[in-house]
């Protein structure tokens, strides 16, 4: 281990040795299994043919724009912890630790949630779709419980091991998601449309409540580019390769996302739409065009359950590396910046992760029907407001970095003029996406109640990591 680095820019303040195993194809993927989500699709189409405008836009004014600062930095400093270390290196380790804490915080409840709908669509795999085993929750609490520690085990004996979870997980999402375009496309070209699909319909009315919770959902549906940059010391070639698989993977996932949702909307009512499910409803309308192709559900659903899995194992190793390298600061306690002897992974923070996401996974299934279900409930409203601070940072680090840089002969994207233009359009619409959070649904009785819980609740949390943070800095002191 290293003695402590005096200047941020040479890298995180303490070192520790890990094996360089990804790959530039190992990155790709990670980015589409990160991302791509299919479940995306069927909301969308669940809200109309406007969502199709909205995904278009989320693309240039978020999507591109994330794309173009994870780029940037990560070419620059491509350090492990990524977002953590930007954000430090630009705005001091208070900063730092806000960005870091506020990243790693909220994907824990990001766990339980995407579990639950793998659980729920994994019973299309034995036949038991649309049945009464979709509310059994037992089979639902075995099914997340297993296929989470099934991640964790895969991410703790290693990268060299786990990456191979998250790859096949990306072409589990996308090989079913490549099957609803091209029957969506036979569709076009053989049948009208089951949703009309008109110039009308396909603009937005921001408004309309409904629409701007959806502007939310489809930002948050692309948000995930820079997780692969926090395993920067993991990467081989990082400075050249996290840029180049950026580039490469993005395309992919915004063109599925769009193409989908389209297909999805040409093959079944937007009205009769499941957004659990609904995608699998396109996929049945599509087998029965063709005729002879029912086994092709089942199948797309053990590929789609196959990627949730390999999603979760993403989500679980990158925000680990943050709070990896946070302990390394000794801001988390030291056992986070651990390395197991053996496999050479940061095991402590890994199956922390777990353990804490075993325990919200139990108060989710376990409190279904009491006041510890409205609980948790509030804690999702919450962690969507949480989710976007470190993209606040991202931008402005972003924007902070390029314009204290003076060097000739960069490409067009990335001169000052180019840089300030697509942060401030990311910083925008991540704001706008926080603000959106805030708003209640509808139906809700006492709209102030529900925004004091929201808000108070995310404040709760960056106190409670602040005092986190003061007590990891009494000992320097």
């Amino acid at each position: 281990m290293a003695l402590p680095q005096t200047k941020l820019e040479a890298g995180p303040p303490t070192q520790v040795e890990l094996p360089r195993v990804l790959t530039l194809r190992d990155v790709v993927l990670f980015n589409i299994v990160a991302i791509l989500s299919l479940r995306w699709t069927a909301t969308a189409a669940a809200a109309g043919p406007s969502s199709l405008t909205m995904w278009v836009l989320a693309a240039l004014f978020f999507f591109i724009p994330q794309g173009l600062a994870v780029s940037y930095l990560s070419a620059r400093y491509p350090h492990e912890g990524g977002i953590y270390f930007w954000t430090k290196r630009s705005f001091g380790e208070g900063h730092g630790f806000v960005c870091g804490w506020t990243y790693w915080v909220n994907n824990i409840l990001y766990y339980p949630n995407l579990l639950m709908s793998t659980a729920v669509i994994g019973t299309y795999v034995i036949g038991r779709g649309d049945t009464a085993l979709m509310d059994n929750w037992t089979y639902i609490f075995v099914a997340t419980l297993a296929s989470l520690w099934l991640a964790v085990w895969v991410n703790v004996v290693g990268l060299k091991t786990g990456r191979w979870l998250q790859n096949l997980g990306a072409l589990g999402t996308y090989i079913p998601g490549a099957v609803l375009v091209g029957f969506g496309l036979h569709a076009m070209l053989t049948r009208p449309s089951a949703t009309p699909i008109t110039l009308e319909t396909i603009r937005p009315h921001f408004g309309d409540m409904s629409q701007l919770n959806l502007w939310a959902s489809i930002a948050f549906a692309y948000a995930g580019l820079e997780l692969c940059a926090v395993m920067g010391d993991e990467i081989k070639n990082p400075r050249r390769t996290l840029p180049r698989s950026i580039y490469i993977a993005a395309p992919f996932i915004a063109f599925l996302y769009i193409a989908g949702t389209a297909s999805l909307l040409w093959l079944v009512p937007s009205s009769e739409v499941h957004i659990v499910s609904g995608f699998f409803q396109a996929i049945a309308a599509g087998a029965r065009d063709f005729g002879g192709l029912g086994w092709i559900i089942p199948l797309a659903a053990a590929l789609y359950v196959l990627g949730n899995i390999g999603g979760i194992g993403a989500w679980l190793t990158g925000p680990a590396r943050v709070a990896f390298v946070i302990g390394l600061d000794r801001y988390f306690p030291a056992a986070f910046g651990r390395v197991h002897p053996r496999w050479k992974t940061p095991y402590v923070a890994i199956l922390t992760q777990a353990v804490l996401a075993t325990v919200f996974l139990l108060l989710s299934v376990l409190g279904r029907g009491t006041t510890v279900e409205r609980a948790y409930l509030i804690l999702l409203d919450t962690m969507l407001l949480i989710y976007f601070i470190p993209y606040i940072y991202l931008f402005i680090s972003y924007m902070t970095v390029s314009l204290g840089q003076d060097t000739p002969g960069l490409p067009w994207y990335e001169t000052k003029i180019a840089t300030t233009i697509t942060g401030l359009a990311g910083l925008l619409l991540t704001v706008g996406a926080m603000v959106v959070a805030t708003i209640p649904p509808s139906d809700t009785a006492q709209p102030w109640l529900f925004r004091l819980k929201v808000i108070g609740g995310a404040a709760l949390f960056v106190a409670i990591g602040g005092l986190v943070y003061w007590r990891g800095r009494r000992p320097a002191r």
